[in-house]
């Protein structure tokens, strides 16, 4: 593995985010924690002395910003410590082949079936975004598993989380001293419980340049449960690093500021609906029944495969999170008939509701089906999640959102 020295800045944000940011994840734990240090060098006036989030990309606003936790390098760049690993499909992948290009860089877990899922659905989001400018950027993924450093590992996990056919993902992997030095050279922590197998290890993003410079670092989260938000953020960004890019915006809904983006807006009070029983037209549940606690609101329809496979995974989080979460389905311009089928078929215990014409999934702005939104107490948005969520997934963005809550 070849290295490049580096100079104060890059290497010291590198570090301070390895401090403030780590995941713990083993199949159904993770923890993200995010320190209160961290936040400072997001605001303009910062006084390390770096542009503002919203100041160094060209066509991306402060919501967007906010959203990664970006944090935009200022010049000299430092050149990206370079390194040479096996991707998912036994070649060679050094970071330095890639020069001419905009690279997003992850630390990922191959055995991670929850947060790091998330990540997969975003690169997807993110490259349908980007359109042509696809093909001048690449998601680079370094394997944070010691304990999975097989190439079948990281292609198990690439093919199984839809990106097979993503041309610009690369999974690398090596030794575990190869990995653990790839992590060292950019402080990414990354630690191994020996008993349980549980990996801990830093969730940022790097944003490196055609040249090979560091040109911002970004955070990976909750908040990547946004996926279409999340995603156009992360493909603004890639974007705004190649050569006659900067300025032109991406596909995608950008995420805008809580007072302009509309009645779904996040943070903003969610859409009131009142809506009939699936089951039963002559019952009515409204959301306001379920304020005061967290309420998982899943649009689906029987004609949606993947909703079907996701219904399992709902009905497993609402059976594991008990009473303090409320659940309601809502059948989106369905006929009852196999609507109500499938639910059975799946053992959906929650209340399903029917949106026969579409009114309460357009008041939330769904791009397509599944998608859920995740209600806080207060009745405000918390979350918009594009695509299906497995029960580790759903169970993790919540208690994470519990716990930051308190």
């Amino acid at each position: 593995m070849n290295t490049t020295p580096q100079t104060s800045e890059a290497a010291d944000r590198r570090h301070r985010r390895g401090l403030a940011a780590v995941w713990a994840a083993a199949g159904l734990a993770i923890v993200v924690a995010i320190a209160g240090i961290f936040l400072a060098a997001l605001r303009p006036d910062s006084p390390s002395g770096s542009a503002g989030s919203a100041a160094a990309q060209p066509a991306m606003g402060s919501a967007a910003a906010e959203l990664l936790q970006l944090d935009v390098l200022s010049a000299p760049l430092d050149t990206a410590p370079d390194f040479s690993l096996t991707d998912q499909n036994g070649k060679i992948a050094r970071l330095s082949q890639y020069r001419g290009k905009s690279v997003v860089l992850s630390f990922n877990d191959d055995e991670c079936e929850d947060l790091c899922t998330l990540l997969a659905q975003d690169v997807v989001t993110a490259n349908t975004d980007l359109g042509t400018a696809a093909a001048d950027v690449v998601f680079l993924s370094v394997n944070a598993n010691p304990l999975h450093a097989a190439v079948q590992d990281v292609k198990a996990w690439t093919d199984s989380h839809g990106l097979a056919s993503a041309h610009n993902w690369v999974f690398g992997t090596g030794t575990p001293a190869q990995l653990a030095g790839v992590a060292a050279s950019y402080h990414v922590p990354v630690s191994v419980d020996p008993k349980t197998g549980e990996v801990v290890h830093g969730s940022e993003l790097f944003f490196i340049d055609p040249a090979g410079k560091e040109a911002a670092i970004g955070q990976f989260g909750t908040g990547s449960a946004n996926t279409a938000l999340f995603a156009q953020a992360m493909a603004q960004t890639a974007a705004d690093q190649l050569p006659g890019h900067a300025g032109r915006p991406v596909g995608g809904p950008a995420p805008a500021g809580n007072a302009s983006a509309g009645p779904a807006a996040l943070g903003q009070p969610a859409p009131a609906f009142t809506l009939p029983g699936l089951a039963d037209p002559g019952t009515q549940h409204s959301l306001a029944r379920t304020k005061g606690k967290y309420t998982v609101v899943n649009f689906w329809a029987s004609t949606c495969s993947a909703c079907a496979g996701e219904m399992p995974e709902l009905q497993k989080a609402h059976t594991d999170l008990g009473s303090s979460v409320a659940f309601l389905g809502i059948d989106v311009a369905d006929p009852a008939a196999p609507a109500v089928a499938l639910a059975a078929k799946n053992g959906t215990t929650y209340p399903l509701l029917a949106d026969t014409k579409g009114t309460t999934a357009g008041a939330y702005q769904i791009p397509g089906l599944p998608f859920t939104a995740i209600i806080a107490p207060d009745g405000t948005l918390a979350v918009r999640h594009s695509g299906t969520f497995s029960a580790e997934q759903l169970e993790y963005v919540l208690h994470t959102l519990t716990n930051g809550s308190k």
